[in-house]
């Protein structure tokens, strides 16, 4: 467990009125739960600073933006206690988005597996490049979307939400995201993306803080109950990676 506590982490900075949170871990910017917590943490310390007009969420690196759960930390889980309290990090940083009275803008520069499509669900508004292809993993490892599956069906709908989450092997692409909903716009490359956030953030810092405030509420009228909803869910998947099922067949797709 100590390697696992060891890796991971998140980097902060400010200017300009705008908040960056860069989130990061060795195999693919995966999310164990100390960095679900930062995560969580971060966001709302980033919605209670005045200077912070407007946060940017993104992972490190050009290459994958988020693996989702950590496997490793997935084999660790032995009782319901603690599984559930895994799953309470994505629903304590999709809650810290939703509360934040900022806006929350991600940053998408490659693929996002299971959890990391919740995080590009849950954020107000969505970047990506043409690389940022989206895969619901969860069911293929003997779980399901549930967590973030509010977070997925509000952005992209229920038909869309039910093709992610039920073949769960498929990729879809950056575009089949955009036209869904779930991406604002798909740049070529990186820098491209980078000087489209730019652009955006740099306006959105000059804007009413007041504005973007009650803007933001009725963006995310009718998830008030979300505080009880995904704990409720995050009881589920803590009680399902418990099962022989999800061990085995996440042992698994660690070896091969």
């Amino acid at each position: 467990m100590e390697n696992i506590i060891v890796q991971g982490g998140i980097e902060t900075a400010v200017k300009d009125g705008v908040g960056t949170i860069t989130f990061h871990h060795p195999k693919s910017n995966s999310l164990p739960s100390k960095v679900l917590k930062q995560l969580a943490e971060t966001i709302t310390d980033f919605g209670n600073q005045a200077e912070v007009r407007v946060i940017v969420l993104q992972s490190e690196g050009n290459g994958a933006f988020c693996a989702g759960a950590s496997f490793d930390e997935l084999l660790t889980l032995q009782d319901f206690p603690s599984a559930k309290e895994f799953f309470m990090g994505f629903a304590r940083v999709i809650n810290a988005i939703r509360k934040a009275p900022k806006f929350v803008i991600g940053r998408v520069q490659g693929k996002a597996v299971g959890g990391g499509v919740g995080v590009a669900c849950a954020v107000d508004y969505c970047l990506a490049t043409e690389a940022a292809s989206v895969k619901l993993s969860e069911l293929a490892v003997g779980i399901g979307p549930f967590v973030v599956g509010p977070a997925v069906e509000r952005k992209v709908g229920t038909s869309a939400f039910n093709a992610l989450a039920v073949n769960a092997t498929e990729w879809r692409s950056a575009k089949w995201a955009c036209e869904k909903g779930m991406f604002m716009d798909v740049y070529p490359t990186v820098s491209a993306l980078d000087e489209a956030i730019a652009a955006l953030t740099a306006r959105l810092a000059k804007s009413s803080p007041d504005a973007m405030q009650e803007l933001k509420r009725v963006m995310w009228s009718g998830t008030e109950n979300w505080d009880t909803l995904l704990e409720q869910r995050a009881e589920i998947s803590g009680r399902l990676i418990l099962s022989d099922f999800a061990k085995q067949t996440i042992h698994q797709l660690k070896q091969g």
